[in-house]
């Protein structure tokens, strides 16, 4: 479980110093915000909250009733190419949009607890919602947000109105993967050459050269006691019997009772199978499976581009019609 209380950060949990322009009349401390137009039909928020004693990074795009969730994968900040263009679209809709910062990446803080780094997310999401006060909410994402998103369903309705996924990482091949790019760099640093070799890898140093004082907590990291939790994150990945998601029994699953419109994978991708987002679909008892709006090679496509565009999500606005009907429909 997260670290939950106090007014600083707990052990292990590291705090990223980050400027912000805020309202000099907000709350000190607590929120922090702005005003950015986007465009005539939305308005942008732009905030920090502290909750189980993290500060997390987010947005709010727009002011309507209906509130919704981007959760990403990997370590991308919620500013990747593609993301907020979806949240503009979904706010045009009558949509109210919160992306956010998981620990670990972006514009939050590093946290090394809990059972597997999903979970931890998870329980934040479910932390920053209840602060904000604007649950329930349709959790929606893609990659490994799409974990995110279904822990938090499970773990938090009060929050969950519903679910919306695309790109669900799953199968052998596909969770291995997972498993050795987020932690085995990280993992074979700490164990042969010490903390200082961990905060100088590529997915740890812009978190931590944003404050000299959590390089000096990452460095003060007990190495065994970081080596633990960093297998213990990499094993949560492993397939197991009974889980179509890592952490996910198939009980747990269907137990999740509200509305999932779930983007069917394509055949060509190993990293998100097919026959994950089928057999997630066939377990979810509120799930509808629909095609998405895109052809077979999509991730595969995006993945090639990556080094020219910088992000695996500039054509994530496309799905917006397609939300936005299914969420009317259902009323999420």
């Amino acid at each position: 479980m997260p670290p939950t209380g106090g007014t600083g950060p707990p052990r292990r949990c590291l705090r990223a110093n980050i400027a912000v322009r805020a309202d000099p009349a907000a709350r000190r401390g607590d929120r922090q915000r702005f005003l950015v137009p986007v465009d005539p039909t939305t308005v942008r928020r732009v905030a920090y909250a502290n909750v189980n004693g993290l500060r997390i990074g987010y947005d709010l795009v727009g002011a309507g009733d209906r509130t919704w969730v981007l959760t990403l994968g990997g370590r991308f900040p919620r500013r990747t190419a593609g993301v907020t263009e979806l949240a503009e679209a979904l706010a045009a809709q009558g949509g109210r949009v919160l992306l956010w910062d998981r620990p670990n990446s972006g514009e939050s803080d590093l946290c090394l607890t809990g059972p597997s780094e999903p979970r931890m997310q998870a329980d934040t999401l479910a932390a920053l919602l209840t602060h904000l006060d604007l649950g329930p909410a349709v959790l929606a994402g893609a990659t490994v947000g799409t974990h995110i998103s279904l822990l938090t369903a499970a773990h938090h309705p009060e929050v969950t109105a519903g679910l919306a996924l695309w790109w669900i990482s799953g199968g052998v091949p596909g969770l291995m993967v997972l498993g050795n790019a987020y932690y085995t760099a990280t993992i074979t640093a700490a164990w042969t050459s010490g903390m200082a070799a961990v905060a100088a890898l590529p997915e740890w140093a812009p978190l931590v050269e944003r404050d000299a004082g959590n390089r000096e907590r990452l460095l003060a990291q007990d190495r065994d006691e970081f080596l633990d939790t960093m297998q213990r994150w990499m094993a949560a990945y492993g397939p197991k019997p009974g889980e179509v998601v890592p952490g996910l029994p198939v009980e747990l699953a269907r137990s999740v009772r509200v509305p999932a419109l779930i983007f069917r994978s394509g055949s060509s991708d190993p990293f998100h199978p097919r026959a994950t987002s089928e057999a997630l679909a066939g377990l979810l008892p509120g799930a509808r499976l629909v095609e998405p709006p895109w052809g077979d090679r999509e991730y595969l496509e995006r993945q090639a581009e990556m080094a020219a565009t910088g992000s695996l999500f500039v054509r994530w606005p496309l799905l917006a019609p397609a939300l936005g009907s299914w969420a009317s429909e259902v009323g999420g």
